[in-house]
C-alpha cells in the first residue's frame, strides 16, 4: 500500500511554513491543530449554535481528560470587546497547555489583540524544551473563528 502526502504550507506572519509530515516543523503543526480544530464545548458553556463541536476521537482519549483543539470556535457570534479578546487569549492558552504538560515546550505565552474594525490577531510564543522561543502570529484568527 503507498501512500501520497502533498506538500502544504501556510503563511504566518509573512512566512510560508511548511505542514509537510516529513518536512514541517512538528511544534507548528500542534500549534495550529490546537488552535484551529475545534474542541467540544464543556458543560457551562453558551453555545453560538445549537452544537457542542468536537472531535469525534477526544469520546475515547488514550489518556484520560485529553482533548484535542481549542473552545474559539464559541466567539464566533461574539463582538470584538475586551471581554471577547481575554476569552480568546484564554481559550488559546488552554488550548496549547498540553504543550508544557506533556514536555513538548518549556513555556507558552499567548496575547489576543483587536485589529481594526473587524480583526483579532493571536500571538503565540513558545519556548522549546532547549530555551529556543518560537513566535507565532496568526493576523487573521479572527476570520478562521468566524467563518471555521
Amino acid at each position: 500500500m503507498s501512500y501520497f502526502v502533498q506538500d502544504r504550507t501556510v503563511v504566518i506572519d509573512g512566512v510560508a511554513l511548511s505542514l509537510d509530515l516529513t518536512t514541517g516543523d512538528p511544534l507548528v503543526r500542534a500549534v495550529l491543530m490546537s488552535l484551529f480544530t475545534w474542541a467540544r464545548a464543556q458543560p457551562g458553556d453558551v453555545l453560538p449554535a445549537d452544537r457542542r463541536m468536537g472531535w469525534w476521537g477526544d469520546t475515547f482519549p488514550t489518556v484520560a481528560g485529553d482533548r484535542i483543539g481549542s473552545r474559539l470556535w464559541l466567539l464566533s457570534r461574539e463582538k470584538l470587546l475586551p471581554e471577547t479578546l481575554r476569552r480568546a487569549r484564554e481559550y488559546a492558552e488552554e488550548a496549547l497547555a498540553w504543550l508544557v504538560t506533556d514536555g513538548v515546550a518549556q513555556r507558552v505565552e499567548v496575547t489576543a489583540d483587536r485589529r481594526g474594525a473587524d480583526g483579532l490577531t493571536l500571538t503565540c510564543r513558545i519556548w522549546r524544551r532547549d530555551g529556543t522561543p518560537v513566535d507565532l502570529r496568526f493576523d487573521d484568527a479572527w476570520e478562521a473563528i468566524t467563518n471555521g
